[in-house]
């Protein structure tokens, strides 16, 4: 599957009711050996910034997760470091609050595209 699949998968996902850090962790999660199913529950309490708008944007934290366990554990930070400043790049921001234009009401980013923004990232970054 391409990442440009992917995206289009996180994105449909999105629009079917999942979180966005859920869609983007079942868009990838036939890159790992983790049950989707758990995925999704561990994915589940990361919507909307972590709850409340202020935290990182709940697609980038899905595209981390996932590259923790594509990596093992070794190279993450470095990894999700470079998939943030991607995902940056793409969205122009990585706080929710700020995506969603919240308190300015200049949205930078719909969730759907925040979602495909964290595939793109992780797959440039992942080179995968």
């Amino acid at each position: 599957m391409t990442f440009e699949e992917r995206a289009d998968k996180a994105a449909q996902l999105k629009e079917s009711g999942y979180n966005c850090c859920q869609a983007v962790v079942a868009a990838l999660s036939d890159l790992t050996e983790a049950d989707t199913d758990k995925l999704l529950q561990l994915a589940s309490g990361f919507a909307l910034g972590i709850g409340n708008m202020e935290g990182t944007c709940g697609a980038l934290v899905g595209a981390s997760m996932i590259a923790g366990l594509v990596t093992g554990g070794r190279g993450t930070v470095r990894c999700t470091r470079r998939i943030s400043e991607a995902f940056r790049d793409k969205s122009g921001s990585i706080t929710c609050k700020e995506l969603k234009g919240f308190p300015n009401g200049k949205m930078l980013s719909t969730c759907e595209q925040c979602v495909r923004n964290a595939v793109y990232a992780f797959g440039e970054v992942m080179g995968k």
